[in-house]
């Protein structure tokens, strides 16, 4: 039935009329249903591959293009490996094909949710890495779209799209490199690392201008990094760090290493960095070999000690740690749909929806997105054609309950691998610090059981006290309040106004302690040595290390958590 209708497309004078029969064309195949017109689409594959006919080329990606807006997203899983064919056609030589080309995958790429953006990458990648000139413009374009669609998912792959791109930045042809420089403008941008906003420009621009490397090193090693560091940020800042770690300059080499150090400081996730370490080790390394002072492989060492603290450790070493909680591969996914969507009939088409499906979950998986809507929008649009309404819209939701489930226990075996300690846990939580303007400590974690001991180690001027005063005046962001949890803090800090007063006074001059019984605080001082003569001793008349068996003594009776 749909062979006059095809016929009809490519005897068509002009390309209205062509469009016209690709409307009537998709019209007709929207009446029989997407089960039967699943073979239409494969029909027009020999029209694209018509090497000798305009009208075939032009009017079978027409016929693309009107078959994915009357479809929408229910079709994906059937119109996107066509995309190939149609970026292969972006290079035809004759304009009406290239122009039919445009409509034809802005149409079909603009139907997938933004959490199929992982599914799209490798067929853009395709097109910008093998394909003539003009595929490759299309294709960035593409991509370019998806910044502004899709920012987070793109965002999460840049670590994959910033190679690609910026191999395009150096093709022969002026129109790809322009083109390539919006498209890495436009990925750069998605980023929001208010750090380094005001240098996107020259980030991009040292891509495909060396020579302007080392003005860009030298302002961000001005920049003053305090937003948490995760992969985007590394994925765009690594082809500039490289190529300071390649110059000859020991000021340019210096800087570089001091970013790197200033940055990883605030990375959080390992994952996120271990990437990485087989791009930057090499010249950090070499820095440390032959760099051109002590002062300089000393900066370098710092650097390297710091990237492989936060990437988990030393590259294919068995002391390497990085946590992954657990991964799941989309042939798991698949096998668990075809299980629990016990209304699909298994046959060749619904096979195809499946894989497409199981795809998409397993993205979501991987990005741990256990959003209900994610979820939907990943599952009801394309088993519509397999079930009812009520149907899809009732397994999308058990699906999604039975993955958080998932997540849930696998998150919790994870931790209880990592967790060794004994002991009632008083705290487990993720806080920031800062001392004036300056961030002493960024989203770190901090977790505390009953009956062990910790250490600070660290320098002077690090922040030990600042942290231990903020925790025990109830400042710090994310710590349990002092009606959960008591914390205090000893230090050796007796006020000149208590010099004179006898121990037994002091002790029940404090606000907590006031109305304890007087057996319990004399028995607390006879404990750590204080007999009746030194409890009536002034204050100020005891030795340091008194003074401080004093404050131990305090701190006891107020029967602190911490």
């Amino acid at each position: 039935m749909s062979a006059p209708l095809i016929d009809a497309i490519v005897k068509a004078e002009n390309t209205e009329q062509r469009q016209a029969a690709a409307d009537a064309l998709a019209a007709f195949a929207k009446s029989e249903g997407l089960v039967k017109s699943v073979a239409i689409i494969e029909s027009l594959n020999p029209l694209l591959e018509n090497k000798k006919s305009v009208p075939h080329r032009e009017g079978a990606l027409l016929a693309l293009g009107s078959l994915a807006t009357v479809f929408g997203q229910a079709a994906e899983p059937f119109l996107i490996p066509q995309m190939p064919k149609v970026f292969e056609l972006y290079s035809d030589k004759m304009v009406p094909v290239r122009a039919a080309a445009g409509v034809a995958s802005k149409a079909i790429m603009g139907l997938p949710t933004r959490y199929a953006v992982r599914l799209l990458l490798p067929v853009i990648f395709h097109a910008i890495k093998e394909s003539k000139w003009q595929s490759k413009i299309g294709a960035m374009d593409i991509l370019s779209g998806l910044t502004f669609t899709a920012p987070q998912q793109i965002a999460a792959a840049l670590s994959d799209i910033v190679p690609v791109v910026s191999e395009a930045m150096w093709d022969s042809k002026p129109e790809v490199r322009t083109q390539a420089t919006k498209t890495t403008t436009d990925c750069f941008n998605v980023v929001g690392n208010p750090d380094l906003t005001s240098s996107i420009p020259y980030l991009v621009g040292c891509i495909n201008r060396p020579e302007e490397a080392a003005e860009c090193i030298h302002q961000l090693a001005a920049t003053t990094f305090v937003t948490t560091v995760e992969e985007p940020t590394l994925a765009i800042m690594c082809p500039l760090l490289v190529r300071g770690l390649a110059e000859r300059t020991p000021s340019i080499q210096r800087q570089t290493a001091v970013i790197i150090d200033n940055m990883c400081k605030l990375v959080e996730n390992p994952a996120h960095a271990q990437q990485f370490l087989p791009k930057l080790l090499p010249g950090l390394d070499r820095m440390i070999e032959i760099g051109a002072s002590p002062e300089l492989r000393g900066v370098a060492e710092r650097a390297r000690a710091t990237l492989v603290r936060v990437g988990g450790g030393e590259p294919g070493s068995k002391d390497q740690v990085v946590t992954i909680a657990y991964t799941v591969s989309s042939a798991q996914v698949l096998e668990d749909l075809k299980a629990k969507a016990t209304f699909v009939k298994e046959d060749s088409f619904s096979s195809a929806v499946l894989a497409y499906v199981s795809t998409l979950c397993a993205e979501l998986i991987a990005s741990r997105n256990f959003e209900k809507d994610a979820w939907v929008s990943s599952i009801s649009p394309y088993l519509t054609t397999l079930g009812s309404d009520a149907e899809v819209a009732a397994f999308a939701d058990e699906f999604n309950a039975y993955w958080v489930d998932y997540d849930a226990k696998n998150a919790l075996s994870n931790a209880a691998v990592a967790d060794v300690e004994e002991g009632e846990l008083l705290c487990d939580c993720e806080f920031s610090l800062a001392y004036g303007g300056m961030i002493l400590l960024n989203k770190t974690r901090l977790n505390l059981r009953r009956g062990q001991r910790y250490g600070l180690c660290g320098p002077n001027g690090v922040g030990k006290s600042t942290l231990m005063r903020a925790i025990a005046e109830g400042q710090l962001e994310g710590f349990p309040s002092p009606d959960e949890l008591r914390t205090v803090f000893v230090e050796h800090n007796l006020q000149a106004e208590d010099a004179d007063l006898p121990v037994l006074t002091f002790i029940f001059n404090d606000e907590k302690i006031k109305n304890l019984e007087k057996k319990a605080v004399v028995d607390m001082l006879e404990s750590v040595g204080f007999d009746k003569e030194k409890q009536e001793q002034a204050v100020g008349s005891l030795s340091g290390g008194w003074k401080m068996k004093l404050e131990l003594a305090r701190a006891m009776l107020m029967n602190a958590d911490i």
